[in-house]
């Protein structure tokens, strides 16, 4: 059975726990280290490791801390060279291919962000559970089966990032950025229409806009067109 904690999420910092009651990992690190130990009761040394998906500081803040720690962290070798660290615990991955970490194998997708080689991560279970984390992407060009966790980001909506434009609280040149580089709430429909959701036990929103969402109304959306259980953490 899947379990899913986050310890941070949005443009301040990124960093989510799962388990699958076996194998402990972390997906980002974009807080510090001091906090993911605060935010676990100090129980990390069973981490198995840990999955970045590009080189913004709000999912990657912490890798150096990380790899001094000695967890191994996985991300794509473009990202690897972004950071610009040199860690022998720092372990580059290649696009769509499988590696396995404790009881899971998981696979690495090429997503859409501004960034040098941005991941999304597939994780699959010998149980036959199946976790999708993508985030930070505009778009998703793959169709997935056999999903029972997904987590995924829904950063914005055309509609209130306009209105933002309008009243001047965003500039026009930061809309342009948005729109491709992160989900936005009508493309996450999209993509979830395209999917087969049969199997999906709950849909954990992440990384929505300080200023550019609405989490009761985002929440509401998603589970009316889905039936499933939708968590905003």
């Amino acid at each position: 059975m899947i379990e899913i904690k986050t310890l941070a999420t949005g443009s301040t910092g990124n960093c989510y726990w799962v388990t699958d009651g076996k194998t402990p990992l972390l997906l980002e690190c974009g807080i510090s280290f001091k906090n993911i130990q605060k935010a676990l009761n100090f129980k990390t040394s069973d981490i198995t490791g840990v999955l970045v998906t590009h080189e913004h500081k709000d999912h990657c803040k912490a890798v150096r801390e990380v790899s001094e720690r000695g967890l191994d962290i996985y991300m794509s070798p473009g990202t690897r060279e972004s950071i610009g660290i040199e860690h022998h615990r720092i372990k580059a991955v290649e696009n769509k291919k499988q590696f396995k970490l404790g009881t899971w194998t998981i696979l690495p997708f090429d997503t859409e962000h501004d960034t040098a080689e941005p991941f999304g991560f597939l994780l699959a279970n010998d149980v036959g559970d199946k976790l999708l984390f993508l985030t930070d992407t505009y778009y998703c060009r793959y169709r997935f089966s056999g999903i029972t966790h997904l987590m995924v980001e829904c950063n914005y909506s055309m509609k209130i990032l306009d209105e933002n434009v309008m009243n001047g609280r965003i500039h026009k040149g930061l809309r342009k950025r948005v729109m491709q580089s992160h989900f936005s709430l009508e493309n996450l429909l999209e993509f979830l229409k395209a999917n087969d959701l049969s199997q999906v036990q709950e849909i954990h929103l992440l990384h929505l806009s300080d200023t550019n969402s609405d989490e009761a109304v985002f929440k509401k959306t998603v589970q009316e067109q889905t039936g499933k259980l939708v968590i905003v953490p």
